[in-house]
């Protein structure tokens, strides 16, 4: 019969007296949303912009972007005819310039700047084009198909001094900019470890996405739209479904990871491309012909810190960045931030004095508690403080910025440089998956290495 006590009786026996009381409080941030003008903006005021991809994502942007004072829409470029009434009726405008080609809208006076959403394969050339008509461009994450052309996207960005936003919109959130103050605070002390990780567990979620039902070769563009891809008949579900295969898409990495990976760049206040990345992963549920993984998990090395993620479409999870530090951890869900401080001291004797024979032990306990004890009132207190606000992954903050900076030509928050940063780990978080090794980023030659 074991007489020795168990560390739960030995923690009862030493009694957790020098603890800290426990609360939790919550505090509202105001959304940092721009209000309605409360009279019409002056056409001088005003900013009119060409929208490239009415689709999905681009019908939300449109939307939210006109909804903003002082943004006017003067015209659409979409492949399919059908978004052409969809922009039309968007802006509840009958006469609205559409049109097939995109470069229309780069070649008008009357057009500031230009919003993209556009499949990945389209980006570089959306933005470089843009760049070099003289537009600035806010365009859709991620910012690059390959790691090759964002550096091609920085390059026209700053060689034609345009102001490039990508849309990673969590970087534009009040709950982003409440994580980045309370992280350079010292809330947490230097971060050890970030985890982040989202789950989904439908069809829709998984890109299975319903093709319009006018969809055809007479509707469509289709050789246009495939772009450098390789030429192959049309095909409905990848125009509808094109994030499943990795000509036109970067998979969950491009379009779930990289939301992820901002939001952590900008909490941390780092601007740079990991060192390394090993992934795991597969196509475990949705075997519906696509080639990239529906579950996917990475460990990137950013200088020396590790950073676990986990994205998957079989299953459902709340979406979660967790920062965690010698002095707590901070985690970021969809629409709140919760910091709970840790005093990463001992708050009972150590159970390791249940090695001790009874004596020993109990002159330890009572030295311990001698040393420890707090005056009954006088307990530190760690309160745990939740902070509510509008959805992290703000979309009508992020487009102002974008707004602001092209009228004040002063920097954006999500510039090419940072949206290049970002679209690089997923790069390499594919490339590890596929190339079923663990790969690096070679700065020198700006690739990546087995």
């Amino acid at each position: 019969m074991n007489n020795h006590p168990s560390r739960r009786e030995l923690f009862r026996a030493g009694g957790a007296v020098a603890g800290s009381l426990l609360a939790t409080r919550t505090i509202v941030l105001e959304a940092q949303t721009p209000a309605d003008a409360p009279q019409p903006v002056p056409a001088s005021g005003r900013l009119r912009f060409g929208i490239i991809g009415v689709g999905m994502q681009g019908s939300g942007l449109l939307a939210n972007a006109i909804s903003l004072p002082g943004l006017e829409c003067a015209g659409a470029a979409d492949l399919y005819d059908g978004r052409h009434v969809l922009a039309r009726e968007i802006t509840n405008n009958p006469s609205l310039p559409t049109t097939r080609r995109y470069q229309e809208l780069l070649d008008r006076k009357d057009i500031d700047c230009i919003i993209a959403a556009v499949p990945d394969h389209w980006h570089k050339r959306v933005v470089v084009d843009a760049c070099n008509a003289g537009k600035d461009i806010y365009c859709e994450k991620p910012m690059s198909h390959t790691a090759a052309d964002g550096f091609a996207m920085v390059e026209a960005a700053q060689k034609n001094k345009r102001i490039v936003q990508i849309g990673s919109q969590r970087v534009s959130s009040v709950l982003c900019a409440k994580a980045r103050e309370l992280y350079r605070e010292g809330a947490i002390g230097e971060v050890e470890m970030v985890e982040l990780s989202l789950g989904r567990n439908d069809p829709t979620g998984a890109w299975q996405y319903p093709p319009p039902t006018d969809l055809s070769p007479q509707t469509l563009d289709w050789d246009t739209w495939l772009n450098d891809a390789p030429k192959i008949p049309f095909d409905k579900f990848r125009f509808a479904r094109w994030r499943c295969w990795k000509e036109y898409g970067t998979g969950v990495g491009g379009d779930l990871m990289v939301h992820l990976i901002s939001g952590m760049l900008c909490t941390l206040g780092w601007n740079e491309i990991p060192r390394s990345a090993s992934a795991l992963g597969g196509i475990f549920r949705w075997k519906d012909g696509r080639n990239m993984p529906d579950l996917h998990v990475v460990l990137f090395d950013y200088h020396g810190t590790p950073v676990y993620v986990r994205l998957g479409l079989g299953t459902e999870s709340p979406e979660l960045a967790r920062f965690m530090g010698p002095k707590g951890i901070l985690d970021a869900s969809e629409n709140d931030l919760r910091l709970s401080p840790q005093r990463g001291v001992d708050t009972s004797p150590s159970y390791y004095s249940s090695g001790f024979p009874r004596k020993m032990r109990d002159e330890y306990f009572r030295q311990w508690h001698a040393a420890h004890v707090a005056t009954p009132g006088t307990e530190p207190l760690m309160e745990d403080v939740v902070y509510r606000g509008h959805d992290w992954d703000d979309v009508r903050p992020h487009l102002w910025n974008f707004a602001q900076a092209v009228k004040s030509r002063q920097p954006v928050v999500e510039d090419a440089v940072f949206g290049n940063h970002a679209a690089i780990a997923c790069h390499m978080a594919n490339e590890s998956y596929f190339r079923q090794k663990t790969v690096y980023w070679d700065d020198a030659t700006r690739t990546i290495r087995s």
